[in-house]
């Protein structure tokens, strides 16, 4: 008995120990990591980690739901496409042809209105805010300085950072993409309470504006420059330029730092479904048109999916660029393999939200992100 309770004493030492460890060397973020991730069974971020975090509400306005396709879900998977999705654990794979839902599934206990976390799809929707705020006057355009709004980076290399530089991912910061790390910024960005405070402790590593290095923190500043320019918090923002406007049928959650700071971990983290995530896919597929109205500039449109540097030609501002059997592909990308993939020339979409894909090499695409084009394909041609 005596040895038990000495033992117990022992870790309950230990744990105050490590506890105020992780506080004095600024790393007490780890705490909610292990309570939000690690105690769930996870190593990384997952598909429904948004019930774990704080999250702002974004509100619908008139839903407008997809119309079926005449020959909706008259094909079934291919026995390729079974395969991937069974062993990669898609839970919602979709087909839009001419903008009519061709083809749907769900799996894994997911339906049509599950909430999933879009992880980096994110970036491609603050990428059109920042246009948006260029449309409404907020910002003079990509070209202006992030120093007019945020002040601690006007020194040195960061004072020619631009609003454009953010968006296609050349801020010259010295953020380090690593997801599986607990140290990294990535990780810290993730589970810190305070997300502005990590922001503003990014220094700069090259000249800004002169080759791609995909960063989320970048993504991150632009939501912070986004908000000191129109004087609102990003997910009204969201809602009243994309989420009413488009039709959406659900409401959504966007997580935040915390509900002191209040601040969108911007990189990532919409809870929604998949045929609502589409609905930004049409709209750059219709060069910014949404039943007829000019939502977003077409010319913006275009240089979003077009690469700027040659050595990202896989990126443009906000979207993944791809070709794919000599058709030109730009697609919405999220951790573990969230799809909206836009095929312009066929007007064909294909959705896919799961729980893994094959990695990729770099920043390539996934063999698997082929694999979703290439068994849609199939289907359709049946």
């Amino acid at each position: 008995m005596k040895f038990l309770k000495n033992t117990l004493k022992f870790i309950v030492i230990l744990l105050a120990v490590v506890i105020a460890a992780l506080y004095i060397t600024d790393t007490d973020y780890l705490l909610k990591a292990v309570r939000t991730i690690y105690m769930n069974g996870h190593k990384t971020a997952y598909l429904e980690d948004y019930k774990q975090f704080d999250n702002q509400a974004i509100n619908i306005g008139t839903p407008e739901p997809w119309p079926n396709h005449k020959d909706y879900n008259s094909a079934s998977e291919t026995e390729e496409l079974t395969k991937l999705n069974e062993s990669s654990g898609t839970i919602a794979y979709v087909i839009i042809k001419n903008d009519s839902i061709w083809f749907e599934n769900y799996y894994d206990e997911f339906n049509e209105n599950s909430k999933s976390n879009s992880f980096s799809m994110a970036k491609s929707y603050v990428s059109g805010l920042m246009q948006k705020a260029i449309q409404d006057g907020y910002i003079k355009s990509l070209d202006q300085p992030v120093c007019d709004f945020l002040p601690e980076f006007c020194d040195g290399k960061a004072a020619k950072m631009t609003v454009g530089d953010l968006s296609s991912m050349s801020s010259g910061t010295n953020w380090d993409e690593a997801y599986y790390s607990p140290f990294s910024i990535t990780t810290r960005a993730y589970f810190d309470d305070d997300l502005s405070k990590v922001m503003n402790g990014l220094k700069m590593a090259t000249d800004p504006g002169k080759s791609y290095k995909y960063a989320s923190g970048d993504t991150q500043m632009l939501a912070m420059v986004i908000e000191k320019a129109t004087g609102k918090k990003l997910y009204k923002y969201f809602e009243e330029s994309f989420w009413k406007p488009l039709g959406a049928e659900n409401e959504t959650l966007w997580q935040v730092d915390s509900e002191d700071h209040d601040l969108v971990k911007a990189y990532c983290c919409i809870a929604s479904n998949a045929k609502d995530f589409a609905r930004y896919g049409k709209l750059f597929k219709d060069h910014g048109k949404w039943n007829g109205k000019q939502i977003l500039d077409s010319t913006f449109v275009a240089k979003s999916v077009h690469p700027r540097f040659k050595n990202g030609p896989m990126y443009g501002y906000g979207w993944w660029i791809a070709k794919h059997k000599n058709k030109d592909v730009f697609y919405m990308r999220g951790h573990l393999g969230q799809y909206v993939i836009v095929i312009p020339e066929d007007n064909v979409m294909v959705i896919r939200l799961g729980h893994t894909v094959a990695k990729a090499k770099g920043d390539a695409h996934s063999p698997d992100f082929h694999t979703f084009i290439d068994e849609a394909y199939s289907m359709m041609e049946k």
